[in-house]
C-alpha cells in the first residue's frame, strides 16, 4: 500500500516537475536580446502614479541587458569591419583576377592572330591572305614559264629556219663557187688554147 502510494504521488508530481523543467529551459535558452527584452518585462513590476503605468525594473538587469546589446553592438561592428575588409580584399582579389583575365584574353587573340597569320616579308598577314599572294606569285612565274618556253620554241623554230636558210645559201654559195671555178677554168683552157694556138 506505501508503495502505491509513493507510486502515485511520484505519477501526480512528475507532470509538475516536467513542466518547471520546461520552463526553466525556455528561459534559459532565449538568451537573444528580444528574449532577453521578454524576461526583463516579466520580471519587471508595475505601479500607477498620476493615471500612468509605470514599469519598475531592477538595476542589475537593466546594466546586465545594457551590456549585452553593447556586446551585441560591438560584435555586429566588428563583424561588420571583418566583412568589409573581406569584402574590399574579394574586390581586390576580383580586380586582379579580371586584369589576370584581360591579359589572359589578349595573349590568346594574339596567339590566335599569330596562328592564323603568317609572316610574309616581316609583315603578318592572315592565312587567306598569305595564300592569295603565294598562289599568285606561283601563277606568275607559271604564266612567266610558258611565256619563256612559247619565246623558246618561237626562237628555236626561227634559228632552224635561219640555219636551214644558212645551209641552202651556203649550198648555193657552193654550187655557184664551183660553177664560177668551172667557168673560170674553161675559159683558162681556152685561153690557153688560143694561146697554144698562136704560138702555132
Amino acid at each position: 500500500m506505501k508503495i502505491i502510494r509513493v507510486f502515485i504521488t511520484l505519477i501526480v508530481l512528475t507532470p509538475l516537475f516536467t513542466l518547471n523543467a520546461q520552463d526553466n529551459a525556455q528561459a534559459e535558452s532565449d538568451q537573444t536580446l528580444v528574449g532577453q527584452f521578454q524576461q526583463l518585462e516579466k520580471k519587471s513590476g508595475n505601479y500607477r502614479a498620476n493615471g500612468i503605468r509605470y514599469e519598475v525594473i531592477r538595476l542589475v538587469d537593466l546594466n546586465r541587458i545594457k551590456g549585452n546589446v553593447f556586446d551585441s553592438i560591438n560584435t555586429a561592428n566588428s563583424s561588420i569591419k571583418d566583412l568589409t575588409a573581406t569584402i574590399t580584399s574579394n574586390k581586390a582579389e576580383i580586380e586582379g583576377l579580371n586584369t589576370k583575365l584581360q591579359e589572359t584574353t589578349n595573349n590568346l587573340k594574339t596567339v590566335t592572330n599569330e596562328k592564323d597569320s603568317m609572316s610574309f616579308f616581316g609583315v603578318l598577314v592572315s592565312k587567306g591572305t598569305y595564300k592569295l599572294i603565294l598562289w599568285s606569285i606561283i601563277l606568275g612565274l607559271l604564266l612567266f614559264l610558258l611565256l619563256f618556253i612559247y619565246k623558246f620554241r618561237n626562237s628555236n623554230v626561227l634559228t632552224n629556219q635561219a640555219k636551214t636558210a644558212l645551209a641552202d645559201v651556203e649550198k648555193e654559195f657552193e654550187e655557184h663557187r664551183r660553177r664560177a671555178l668551172e667557168r673560170e677554168q674553161k675559159i683558162s683552157r681556152q685561153l690557153q688554147d688560143e694561146l697554144n694556138k698562136n704560138k702555132k
